[in-house]
């Protein structure tokens, strides 16, 4: 009965410490903040009344918040009587159109309206999604195909596919539908039914194309399991919760969208296409008393998860999950403890459903305070009297989302340090995409078999991903400049002593977009934002340094193969370009069956000026995934990142006089038997 209380206290405890903190915040509307529920209800009626003339067909495959220019922000920044024009941006299909619509919520109107020409097609939506697994559900030759197999169509899920684009004149929207076999488990995507190509055309609502080529074997069901429910021992160690929780409730505060945490003030939004979006990250600066501009705006602009299994049932699965299938769109709940810790604050995100009307994605962003047992900085002077230590613990602040896109888990992390320092991680896992075979042992293949064995019957498909980064930084100001500092070898010319050699640093300040495409390779180099107007007491200019964290993989596809041709922001891991506010996407506006003629390489192949002007850095990471037995059946988490880390950016380290946390003894917590 007394654990019982204990937890019971312990438990309100908490609650209180959220509850207080929740309530402290305020719902002004800031020009950033995502589209509200109610913003998205007049969204949906303007569009509608504008085309009240035609017939009722239209779809919304995305609705946005049309980000105000950047100078109208600042300006509310200064003077928040100056509220920016509210807009949203549109993307529908009406009549077999694609429809790029602008719509002002200040004066609800439809500020401008263009049809689509170029190639490709829109986000994809759930709702069409789902209602092509439907019919193929109940399409008379599937169901045969299905009876021929021996399997009960009640057991069958179907799932989505695009179909990418390979060298066609003309396309349509169609997607492709890959079906599973779920008798005797939940882990679907380990037991597919290959064999079978089913193509649905999206405008016309039906099966264009069905082939029945061949029956392939099924995996088993037995080894795919991976709820804990339905396992049996032995079991693994079991993992202690040291969740941290502070005494005075979170150490950060949520005002509408904006957080202020320690010494730095952000915002942080949502979006259906690219998920958690941070704006407006500054930093206070004790030594200037004001808080300083760090980056304007980030996100992940674009995923790229080329198979590489070139045979007919797989050749096409090149998939671009931001501008196909949505990271807002497929963010998934957060689970508290598990997820998040339990200093967690949970954020909703809302985007568009076909109709229009918002849906609610519940838990989709979670704040929280990392206790990650790392050092901040300390130091030992054991030759001073006294034995002088000084040591200050790691504490930072996470905005996570998770994004489950078919098969993959993606955990998407913002990590702001009191340092300055920004972190971007990403964690992959979920599940492979495999591909049933008859062998069950590596010394019966004799060909490419395109994967690992890692089951019997079942090859892990070797892939890739690729994670773009948009990062608009304005280091101090908007006024920036990209400077690569290239580490070289000199030789010591000097006879006064026997060293030979000593390396030094070369910089070279990026004039054009050009001179900013960079691939990462073995030569040692640092890469910087400066601003060229500030500097120093010292003299140094201000910036900020990309801090590369592995995984910089780059593309092994041939340039002149579809895939690479559509996915061209892969073919250097860091790009600059001048600030646009209509190049938002690294892949294109519309990704669907793109054909590589709207992207990051044609903008920049214009070769623009970027020396001390506001830019954009765009930074993509890679991993080429060789699949293993251990990923099977759920692939444990695979993490990599980068870092942006202030370089002359403060007059000196900035943690210098940060005060330790006041350790705080907790009662028991834990329930006894």
């Amino acid at each position: 009965m007394a654990s019982t209380v204990k937890l019971l206290f312990c438990f309100l405890l908490m609650i209180s410490f959220l509850s207080l903190f929740l309530l402290s915040s305020s719902a002004k509307q800031h020009p950033l903040d995502p589209l509200t529920p109610a913003e998205f209800k007049l969204v949906k009626t303007i569009v509608e009344r504008a085309y009240r003339l035609v017939p009722h067909n239209i779809t919304f495959q995305y609705v946005g918040l049309d980000e105000p220019e950047k100078q109208a922000v600042f300006l509310w920044q200064s003077n928040p009587a100056r509220i920016p024009h509210r807009r949203a941006r549109v993307v529908t299909r009406l009549n077999k159109q694609t429809h790029d619509i602008i719509v002002d919520i200040s004066t609800r109107s439809v500020f401008s309206d263009k049809i689509y020409q170029g190639n490709g097609f829109p986000l994809l939506t759930l709702d069409e999604q789902e209602a092509a697994t439907e019919l193929v559900l109940g399409y008379g030759p599937f169901k045969a195909s299905m009876k021929k197999r021996g399997l009960n169509i009640s057991d069958v899920v179907c799932s989505t596919s695009t179909v990418g684009w390979f060298g066609e004149k003309k396309s349509k929207r169609v997607l492709k539908i890959p079906c599973f076999y779920t008798e005797g488990t939940v882990n679907m995507y380990l037991r597919p039914i290959e064999g079978i190509t089913i193509v649905v055309d999206l405008d016309e609502i039906k099966i264009s194309e069905y082939h029945d080529r061949e029956i392939a074997p099924i995996p088993k069901p037995e080894p795919t399991e991976y709820r804990l429910s339905h396992m049996k021992p032995p079991f693994g160690p079991r993992m202690n919760n040291a969740a941290t929780v502070t005494a005075n409730g979170p150490g950060f505060t949520l005002d509408g969208h904006t957080v202020k945490w320690a010494n730095w003030n952000l915002h942080v939004g949502f979006d259906a296409r690219v998920g958690s979006v941070i704006s407006m990250a500054s930093i206070y600066d004790l030594e200037k008393h004001k808080y300083r501009r760090v980056m304007y705006r980030g996100y992940i602009s674009e995923l790229f998860v080329p198979y590489m299994d070139p045979s007919e049932g797989w050749y096409y699965s090149t998939y671009f999950d931001n501008g196909e299938f949505g990271f807002g769109l497929s963010a998934v709940p957060l689970e508290p403890l598990n997820d998040c810790p339990a200093n967690a604050v949970f954020m909703d995100g809302y985007y568009a459903g076909q109709d229009g009307s918002p849906v609610q994605s519940p838990n989709a962003i979670c704040i929280f305070e990392r206790h990650s047992g790392d050092i901040m900085w300390r130091h030992t002077e054991a030759e001073m009297p006294g034995h002088v230590r000084e040591v200050r613990p790691e504490v930072s602040l996470v905005v996570r989302m998770v994004a489950t896109v078919g098969n993959y888990d993606y955990v998407l992390d913002w990590e702001f340090k009191p340092s300055g320092s920004i972190k971007m991680g990403v964690g992959l896992t979920g599940v492979l995409e495999v591909k049933p075979v008859t062998y069950t042992n590596v010394d019966q293949i004799k060909e490419d078999a395109h994967g690992t064995l890692v089951a019997e019957n079942t090859i892990g498909v070797f892939h890739d991903h690729f994670l773009n980064y948009y990062l608009d930084l304005d280091i101090d100001g908007d006024a920036n400049s990209f400077v690569k500092t290239n580490l070289v070898t000199k030789r010591n010319t000097e006879a006064k002593t026997p060293r030979k050699s000593y390396w030094t640093v070369e910089r070279e300040t990026a004039k054009t977009e050009f001179d900013a495409r960079i691939v990462l390779d073995s030569k040692p180099v640092e890469l910087s934002l400066v601003n060229p107007n500030k500097k120093t007491k010292l003299g140094n200019h201000v910036g900020y340094r990309l801090v590369p964290a592995g995984f910089a993989a780059n593309p092994l596809l041939t340039a002149d193969d579809y895939p690479q041709i559509r996915a061209a922001f892969t073919n250097y891991n860091v790009w600059v370009t001048p600030y646009n506010k209509s190049e938002k996407w690294a892949a294109g506006d519309h990704v669907d069956q793109s054909r590589g003629d709207d992207d990051l390489l044609t903008w920049t192949n214009r070769n623009r000026a970027i020396e001390n002007k506001d830019i954009v850095l765009w930074y993509t990471i890679g991993f080429h995934h060789v699949t293993c037995q251990e990923d099977f059946p759920v692939m444990p988490t695979v993490s990599a990142g980068f870092e942006l880390r202030p370089t002359n950016f403060f007059e000196y380290n900035p943690v210098l006089k940060v005060i330790p946390p006041k350790h705080v003894t907790w009662p028991n917590c834990t329930a006894k038997p």
